[in-house]
């Protein structure tokens, strides 16, 4: 009987830890390319994984070339981009490539945050148990 309370208490456990790890899924998206198949790439990506996991945390960093798929002069995308917005995928900008590129945030789609440093921010996510996906093609 004793040995039937121990495996049960541990199943509950084991069942109990599994569901802490199905929620607490993290994912950062790394884009620094505006190539087209790419975005589209980051995109579908980021979106595939808030379909199957509404409660994942997903943000997408980009600096470099990858701003472009932010900017509302340049992406087209901006549909798709306010729908993963409103999804709760977080899309972020790196202040220190925007200022390289004189760009502001005005010029950057609605809901589209900015970060003092992209490179930082994902290290930050890392540090804090987030994958790391960097997106190429």
């Amino acid at each position: 009987m004793f040995k039937f309370v121990i495996i049960s208490a541990a199943m509950l456990m084991l069942q109990q830890f599994v569901s802490a790890q199905a929620s607490n899924y993290k994912v950062v998206f790394d884009l620094t390319s505006n190539d087209p198949v790419a975005q589209q790439q980051v995109i579908r990506d980021a979106g595939l994984i808030k379909s199957a996991h509404p409660d994942a945390q997903v943000e997408v960093v980009l600096y470099g070339q990858g701003l472009d798929l932010v900017r509302k002069d340049k992406s087209s995308h901006t549909d798709d981009i306010a729908n993963l917005i409103r999804n709760g995928v977080d899309f972020k900008a790196c202040h220190i490539a925007m200022d390289r590129q004189h760009i502001t945030e005005s010029q950057l789609i609605s809901g589209v945050q900015t970060v003092p440093d992209g490179i930082y921010e994902i290290i930050s996510k890392q540090r804090m148990g987030f994958g790391y996906i960097k997106v190429a093609h």
